[in-house]
C-alpha cells in the first residue's frame, strides 16, 4: 500500500456487503445504511469522485443503485464478472488519474489482495472502515473549492460531451466550433487563491514545472505589481468545465518570465494550452518583450514540453534572460514573440497584462 500523504481523487466501491448490506443475487431488497449514504455524499461534496467495481449483472445492479437514489454519485461504473484489478485500472485510465490517487473498498480479503497484487499503488480498505473514511487525511483535502464541489457533475458533463464527439459526423474542428467554447483568463482575486493552489497540486501532465505554490506565496504574488497570477476557466454548451488552468508571469524590462503554466489534462483536446501560449505570445509581442518559460521535466509532463516546443520556445542564449534567477533543474526556454491570431474555435476573454485596466476583453484581430 502506498504512503498516505497523496489525496485520493477517486474511491472505487464494491457493492455487495460494502455499499449495501447483503448480496443482490440473493435478495432484491438490499439496502444502504444511512451512515454509508452520508459517507458517499460527504466525499462527493469534497470533490472526490466515486465509482463501482462489482461482481454483478450490470443492469440489475445499476437499477438497484437508481432505486436507492445513489446512481448519480458514481462515474464510470464497472459491473461485471472480470477481475476487479482490471476494472480499477480501467477507471483510473479513463479518468486519467495516477494509480496512487485511487482507493478501493471491498469486504472480501481475496478481492483486496487481487487488486493489491496487480495495482500496488492503489490504496485498499475493508468494508468495516467505510464510516472512518471521511476522517482520514487522504480523504480530507486541505481546501474544498466551488469547482471541487461540482467536480462529479463536470466529469459527467464531460462524458456526455465525449459521447457526442464520437457520434459527430463532421471533423474535429467542426465539432469544436459547435461547442460554443469560451475561454476566460482573469486575474486571481483573494477568493480564487484556493482554486489556483489546487490546480498547482492536481495538474501533472500539463504542468510546466511541477512546482507547488502555497496559499501564502500566491497571495504575496497577487499583491506584487511585477507579477500576474491568472486563473483560466472554460465553458461550453454542456456547461462549465470550471477552473482549468493557472498562469504565473513576472515582468522584467525586456522579458516576460512565464514561471508557471499548468492546465487540466481534461481540456487538452480543446486546444486550451496552445491558446494560452498564443495569447501570452501575442501580449508579449504587443509590449515589445521577449518570453522566457520555465520548464522542469518530470515523469509525467512530456506533453507540456511538446506544447512549448511546438509554440516555438527553444534553449537559446539571450541578454533578456540575465535578470532571471536560475533554479536547479529548471530550464529557461526562450521565444522572441510575433503577433498571434485568436484560435478560431475559441472565444477568448482576457485582461491586458501588466495594465491598470481590471477588465477583460475579447481577444481577436478586430480588437487590436
Amino acid at each position: 500500500m502506498p504512503e498516505q500523504h497523496t489525496t485520493v481523487k477517486c474511491l472505487v466501491w464494491d457493492l455487495d456487503n460494502t455499499l449495501w448490506n447483503g448480496t443482490l443475487l440473493e435478495s432484491e431488497e438490499v439496502l444502504t445504511a444511512g451512515a454509508v449514504r452520508d459517507v458517499v455524499r460527504t466525499l462527493d461534496a469534497r470533490g472526490i469522485l466515486q465509482s463501482v467495481s462489482s461482481r454483478n449483472d450490470h443492469d440489475h445492479a445499476w437499477a438497484r443503485l437508481e432505486k436507492l437514489g445513489l446512481a448519480e454519485y458514481f462515474v464510470l461504473p464497472k459491473i461485471g464478472w472480470g477481475p476487479k484489478s482490471e476494472s480499477v485500472r480501467a477507471i483510473a485510465e479513463e479518468l486519467n488519474f495516477a494509480l496512487d490517487t485511487i482507493a478501493f473498498i471491498d469486504d472480501q480479503p481475496t478481492e483486496r489482495a487481487e487488486v493489491e497484487f496487480h495495482l500496488p499503488d492503489v490504496r485498499t480498505y475493508t468494508a468495516e472502515e467505510v464510516l472512518s473514511l471521511p476522517t482520514r487525511p487522504e480523504f480530507s483535502p486541505a481546501t474544498v473549492t466551488g469547482d471541487a464541489r461540482r467536480r462529479r457533475e463536470m466529469y459527467q458533463a464531460g462524458f456526455r460531451r465525449s459521447a457526442e464527439r464520437e457520434e459527430h459526423p463532421g471533423s474535429d474542428e467542426e465539432f469544436l466550433r459547435s461547442l460554443g467554447l469560451e475561454l476566460r483568463i482573469e486575474r486571481a482575486g483573494a477568493e480564487d487563491i484556493a482554486r489556483v493552489e489546487e490546480l498547482t497540486l492536481r495538474t501533472s501532465q500539463m504542468n510546466a514545472t511541477g512546482v507547488h505554490y502555497s496559499d501564502e506565496t500566491l497571495r504575496s504574488l497577487v499583491a506584487d505589481e511585477r507579477h500576474e497570477v491568472l486563473v483560466v476557466t472554460l465553458t461550453d454548451r454542456f456547461g462549465p468545465h470550471g477552473a482549468v488552468g493557472v498562469i504565473l508571469v513576472e515582468r522584467h524590462a525586456a522579458v516576460w518570465h512565464l514561471k508557471l503554466l499548468a492546465t487540466s489534462c481534461r481540456v487538452v483536446s480543446f486546444g486550451v494550452g496552445a491558446a494560452l501560449l498564443r495569447r501570452l505570445t501575442d501580449g508579449a509581442a504587443a509590449a515589445g518583450a521577449h518570453l522566457a518559460a520555465d520548464f522542469r521535466r518530470t515523469d509525467r509532463n512530456r506533453m507540456m514540453e511538446v506544447a512549448y516546443r511546438f509554440a516555438g520556445f527553444e534553449e537559446r542564449a539571450c541578454p533578456c534572460l540575465e535578470p532571471l534567477t536560475a533554479v536547479d533543474g529548471v530550464q529557461a526556454l526562450h521565444l522572441e514573440p510575433t503577433r498571434q491570431e485568436s484560435p478560431p474555435h475559441l472565444r477568448v476573454l482576457a485582461p491586458r497584462l501588466f495594465s491598470a485596466d481590471a477588465g477583460v476583453t475579447e481577444w481577436s484581430s478586430a480588437a487590436r
